[in-house]
């Protein structure tokens, strides 16, 4: 961990530097902005009673100024791009020190119906979700939650590859997911995708061409003025009826520059986020098929993004009112402009979904990658096909405290079921956690909190935290029925690994051990495979006549009055409980 605190601590050295440097160009170009404005003033007051050269300072002056503008805008992006570059490593730091719960819990995706999503905190407080995720994107978080729910075995070495590819790239990782947090909008990308999909034109076709001949004529009568060969009379003229014909269309025109507007900056950002894929040769062959997404056009997608960048930003123009009047008398800027963004999205608005997908695609598993490079002692799954359906050395759960966690050995066969029992707060929840969560994580393509890991896929389905609910009236006995139906169905057409904690907790004891029995025998006799955790110790028996089960037990001692856990999975049946102990310690029985 250290070598990694220092890595990041380098990498912010290295930016508060640039940082310095950038402040500084950010002053001069402030200044230079007011000695230009200043300048043309003093021009125009001096120069007051000419009135050609008084209109050739303005122009050169607002030339100047929309120059000196746009430099000072890729300089606060730049700035901008440092200091998210800054955070990128304070946050890796605090991870790293266990701090995250600041970090965004996933709250939102929980499913209460899913497979396992419940059992085993891939989201809220203290979450998988909270630990891991860095997208930067509500679409890459989207990607990646998918990935964490989809309990999909296809397809694992390949994404085992890109994750260990992106994990190599560092400095790739960090300048993606800094473009990528500058990335502001109004806007979803399902959003902009709908009105790509539904603009409707409404520019004639004849624009293709005619605001270039306007232009031209505008040009000739403009100079014919400045070298006295024309009264200014036809400039006037020229002016009014370009001012009626783009005023012809003003109303679709500013609903058009309204929407591209809100769009724009959105557009710019993934322009950039496109280029960090374009630009490196990947090897795995996942990212290599995700590249090829926005390198297979006629034009790489960047380009084709930063021509409708700049159409939307041309057509923004309009909004300098000084620049908006004469651009439309003269230019008819508004329907050039409007034209070139309808051409632009009739040819390749429908590309665009699918670039915003491949983005998300990289956001997510940039994530997966910068978690694999934070854990350098985890390790990927070796996938087999045996009868090894999990065989875990020194596994730990990832959310535990790596100083504190107790590691332990998992090796489960095909078709096997563990019943684990053991005193309360002995670690059976959290050793049923550590299993689920390294399923999820092999299956995702991640590598797990172990030394060595040997894994045949196979899909996960969990009942650990069954509740009531008073408004659907359902008591917790009838929910949890309701589970292990869904477990029942599932098993008929799938092949599942079952995590189960304390069937029946919702009825009395004896009905519980008969009822728990027969549902232990019909998963044995789905030829399923799992663990099964319980206080009741009689649910052990069922070894006796099933060879397929097999008992393990976490237990606690009493030393000198105090409880002592040794969180170690041990073969047998535990039979040292805690509860009356318990009890009697926190003085609520005698």
């Amino acid at each position: 961990m250290d070598q990694l605190i220092s890595f990041y601590n380098k990498k912010i050295a290295a930016q508060m530097e640039l940082l310095q440097v950038v402040k500084k160009q950010l002053l001069i170009s402030s200044i230079l902005r007011l000695a230009v404005f200043l300048l043309g003033s003093f021009g125009v007051y001096f120069f007051f009673g000419n009135t050609k050269l008084v209109i050739g300072i303005i122009i050169i002056t607002i030339a100047l100024f929309l120059l000196l503008v746009s430099k000072h805008i890729d300089l606060q992006y730049k700035r901008d791009k440092i200091l998210a570059l800054i955070r990128i490593n304070e946050t890796e730091i605090q991870v790293l020190n266990r701090n995250y719960h600041h970090l965004p819990d996933g709250n939102e995706y929980k499913d209460d119906s899913h497979y396992f999503a419940q059992d085993i905190d891939l989201f809220g407080k203290g979450s998988f979700y909270q630990y891991s995720n860095r997208t930067a994107l509500p679409d890459g978080s989207n990607h990646l939650v998918d990935l964490f729910l989809f309990n999909n075995i296809d397809g694992i070495l390949p994404r085992q590859e890109a994750v260990k590819e992106l994990s190599q790239m560092p400095d790739w990782r960090q300048d993606f997911s800094a473009t990528a947090t500058m990335v502001k909008t109004d806007e979803s990308t399902k959003t902009i995708v709908s009105w790509l999909k539904g603009y409707k034109a409404y520019v004639p076709k004849l624009m293709k061409w005619l605001p270039n001949v306007f232009t031209l004529i505008s040009l000739v009568f403009l100079a014919g003025y400045f070298l006295g060969l024309l009264p200014g009379y036809p400039i006037i003229i020229i002016f009014l009826v370009g001012l009626l014909l783009t005023g012809f269309f003003i109303g679709k025109t500013g609903k058009l520059a309204a929407d591209a507007n809100r769009v724009q900056s959105t557009f710019q950002q993934y322009q950039w986020l496109i280029l960090k894929i374009e630009e490196v040769e990947f090897k795995s062959d996942l990212l290599r098929r995700k590249r090829n997404t926005v390198l297979s056009q006629e034009q790489p997608a960047s380009k084709l993004l930063k021509d409708f960048t700049a159409k939307l930003s041309a057509l923004d123009q309009r909004n300098n009112m000084i620049f908006g009047l004469f651009g439309n008398g003269l230019l008819l800027w508004d329907l050039r402009q409007g034209y070139k963004l309808e051409a632009w999205i009739a040819k390749h608005g429908a590309k665009v979904e699918h670039w915003f997908a491949t983005i998300a695609f990289f956001d997510a598993y940039n994530s997966m990658g910068n978690f694999a490079y934070n854990h350098p002692a985890y390790t990927f799954p070796k996938l087999v096909g045996n009868n090894t359906v999990l065989k875990s050395t020194r596994a730990s759960h990832p959310l535990l405290d790596p100083k504190k966690a107790v590691p332990n050995d998992i090796d489960i066969q095909r078709e096997q079921f563990f019943i684990i029992t053991g005193a309360n707060m002995a670690g059976k929840s959290t050793f049923l956690r550590t299993v689920s969560l390294q399923l999820v994580m092999a299956n995702m393509g991640l590598p797990v909190c172990a030394e060595e890991v040997e894994y045949t896929p196979i899909k996960l389905i969990t009942s650990m935290r069954t509740t009531d609910s008073l408004t659907d009236d359902e008591s917790y006995f009838f929910s949890e029925l309701k589970r292990l139906k869904f477990i029942v169905d599932e098993i008929k057409t799938d092949n599942y690994f079952i995590v189960l904690d304390e069937i029946l907790k919702g009825t009395n004891s004896l009905d519980k051990a008969r009822g728990s029995r027969k549902f232990v025998e019909k998963l044995v006799g789905s030829k399923s495979t799992g663990i099964i955790a319980t206080h009741d110790l009689s649910l052990c028996e069922a070894s006796a006549d099933l060879p397929q089960i097999k008992n393990h037990y976490f237990d606690a001692e009493i030393i000198d009055n105090e409880l002592h856990f040794d969180y170690t999975f041990k073969d047998g049946i535990c039979q040292n409980m805690n509860a009356s102990f318990l009890l009697k310690k926190m003085e609520i029985v005698e």
